[in-house]
């Protein structure tokens, strides 16, 4: 066998140059068979002769013997220590040359050839775009799509292409969404679906691809296929279900995208969605919570679904997943209901509806992520809403548990949400029963603390609830604001030339508003009553 491929080696190397056909072939296919009986090893004999550099020569659209020396490439290409050396022989600008070819069994081999050279090297993959092998690939699906082994060399070379930030544009100039979504109305069998959606998740975070998708007919697909699999346990069935809900989900979060499904509420889609909610599924339920959080990014699409009942049936859900609840379900209906509550005139209506009851269940969990959309949902309720602020602001276990995740340093979200919540519920009451509340389960320090943060935003919120604080409950909160030490942040805020002008007004403010008490001596010892 080693004698044999080392004829074959010597030989190949005549007739590569004299270009005799029938030998060529004969030469070829005793290299195929013994990288099949030995792929390793014929590998290293092949780099070792220094054959590679003779094939970019053969690689010519005419030559009935292109399709072997593309299928030899390909086998020994899957060697890693081959890929480079491929490279250095100057394989690739033939072989993406060989991508406009009309015969089918070379396009096939090229492609293979072209996949595992490049395989899992980004630079490689990121020099076939700059070739522009794109449009042709997608060219070649939409001619070639009845031919399985090809269609399936296209895909994975899309697969892996699509991971390419750079690819994305390419992508989009392309009529990629259409050909996808023909091959996938086509398919029957979960794998090839499988590997379809591999394809389309990756292109699918591009905001246009998003449009295009939606455009050619994706989300009717989808929402067959969850139709079809939602009463499955099959396995199969259970992750294709799963699949075609999260990209359904990120198909949404494109803004033109997401407002063509709604089509003002009235959408087939839309409607399917909300039929989710409610579902035993806790994958639909995930998803039909996701999706309305994704919808509702704009006022217009919140103030139409507060409207028509979407609180009461997201509090139903939120209310089946209170004890040992599903947290992702608890989470993404928490995220859709603060995004409800950001038009002013949803707040009032929400609140009415029992949302802040509904949410402060949650308050017993102990996942951040949870945590932090619960504070997110309930800031958002309270902003300009006096009644709602005082009323959680007096709620004990509330405040307490802020406090707590106030010191949460492994969660930087929830510590800045229980800060900004502690904040708002003194703003937006002003109210010297919620100042009380928050001194005694000693919230003070944290708002002197967030004075400090590096987000201008966060440092205003607590100037402005600490200046409410000395206005209207200085007495009760002195000894907590002297032991934070507020004099000597506010003189350090004061000093700073960063400081923002917005925060040396409000540290002024507050300055008024602690002179006449203890805290204004210190004020004079370092200088500030001036």
């Amino acid at each position: 066998m080693a004698d044999n491929l080392s004829d074959t080696l010597k030989k190949l190397k005549i007739t590569a140059v004299d270009r005799t056909e029938d030998s060529l072939e004969g030469c070829l296919d005793c290299l195929l068979q013994a990288l099949t009986q030995n792929n390793m090893e014929t590998s290293e004999k092949i780099q070792g002769s220094g054959i590679l550099q003779l094939f970019s020569s053969l690689l010519i659209p005419q030559s009935s013997c292109t399709a072997k020396v593309a299928n030899i490439i390909a086998e020994v290409a899957k060697n890693e220590f081959m890929r480079i050396p491929c490279v250095d022989a100057g394989l690739i600008s033939p072989l993406v040359q060989l991508l406009n070819s009309k015969d089918q069994e070379v396009l096939l081999q090229t492609g293979r050839a072209l996949g595992n050279i490049c395989y899992d090297s980004h630079s490689l993959q990121a020099q076939l775009i700059n070739m522009g092998v794109i449009p042709t690939l997608v060219t070649l699906l939409g001619i070639h799509y009845q031919n399985a082994a090809l269609t399936e060399m296209c895909l994975i070379a899309f697969g892996n292409l699509a991971e390419l930030e750079s690819s994305k544009e390419q992508f989009a100039s392309t009529n990629i969404a259409e050909e996808m979504v023909k091959l996938f109305k086509k398919q029957i069998e979960h794998d090839k679906r499988e590997m379809i959606f591999e394809v389309l998740a990756p292109l699918a975070e591009n905001d246009a691809i998003k449009l295009q998708l939606v455009e050619a007919g994706l989300v009717e697909c989808l929402l067959e296929i969850v139709q079809q699999k939602v009463d499955s346990d099959k396995e199969d069935d259970v992750a294709e279900l799963k699949t075609a809900s999260d990209l359904m989900v990120l198909l949404l979060l494109g803004d033109e995208s997401m407002q063509k499904l709604f089509e003002g509420g009235k959408g087939n889609v839309f409607q399917r969605v909300l039929s989710w909610i409610p579902s035993n599924n806790h994958q639909l339920q995930l998803a039909g919570a996701l999706a309305i959080a994704n919808f509702a990014r704009n006022d217009g699409n919140c103030i139409h679904m507060v409207d028509n009942g979407i609180v009461e049936k997201l509090m139903d859900l939120l209310d089946r997943h209170v004890e040992d609840g599903n947290v992702t379900v608890q989470h993404a209906a928490l995220s859709a209901l603060r995004n409800l509550a950001i038009p002013v005139v949803n707040k009032a209506k929400m609140l009415s509806a029992g949302v802040t009851e509904a949410v402060l269940k949650f308050l017993k969990s102990e996942m951040p992520p949870v945590q932090f959309k619960l504070l997110g949902t309930l800031r958002m309720l309270i902003d300009a809403q006096a009644e709602a602020a005082e009323q959680l602001g007096k709620n004990i276990k509330l405040v307490e548990r802020l406090v707590e995740w106030c010191e949460a340093k492994d969660h930087a979200g929830v510590m800045g949400e229980s800060n900004r919540l502690l904040s708002a519920l003194i703003r937006h009451s002003k109210s010297k029963d919620v100042i009380k509340t928050i001194v005694q389960s000693g919230g003070i320090k944290h708002l002197v603390t967030m004075a400090t943060s590096e987000h201008v935003i966060m440092q205003n919120e607590a100037l402005v609830a600490l200046a409410l604080i000395a206005a209207l409950e200085l007495d009760t909160a002195e000894k907590d604001l002297e032991s934070a030490k507020l004099v000597q942040i506010l003189h350090k805020l004061l000093a700073d030339e960063r400081s923002a002008p917005e925060i040396k007004y409000n540290s002024m403010v507050l300055i008024c508003a602690v002179m006449g008490s203890a805290l204004a001596l210190r004020l004079q010892l370092l200088g500030l009553r001036s």
